[in-house]
């Protein structure tokens, strides 16, 4: 697993703390791997992962989104981060990013 993947997750279950997971997505970092999350948090995807929804960026993209330089509607806007599936999930998602 990449340094980006491990600190990704690692950002990702400190904002996903506390907060009820109902759906499940999936992370794709352009060069790096994936990211799954689930109702048990985030971990690095497996093969055969399903998810709701699929989002893929760069690896500078998401770690701007998840430090909050980025707004994920913004990056989503702007052509830097493609959704593949549940857009409402997406935006759940996002939400919690924010």
């Amino acid at each position: 697993m990449s340094e980006v993947i491990t600190t990704a997750v690692a950002a990702l279950n400190e904002k996903l703390a506390g907060e009820t997971i109902d759906f499940t997505a999936k992370f794709v970092i352009e060069g790096e791997g994936e990211i799954f999350v689930d109702d048990k948090g985030a971990r690095a995807a497996e093969e055969g992962d399903e998810a709701d929804v699929t989002m893929t960026a760069e690896a500078d993209t998401f770690q701007d989104m998840l430090s909050g330089d980025l707004n994920p509607t913004s990056a989503f806007m702007t052509g830097k981060l493609s959704v593949d599936g549940d857009m409402g999930t997406a935006m759940k998602l996002g939400s919690l990013l924010a």
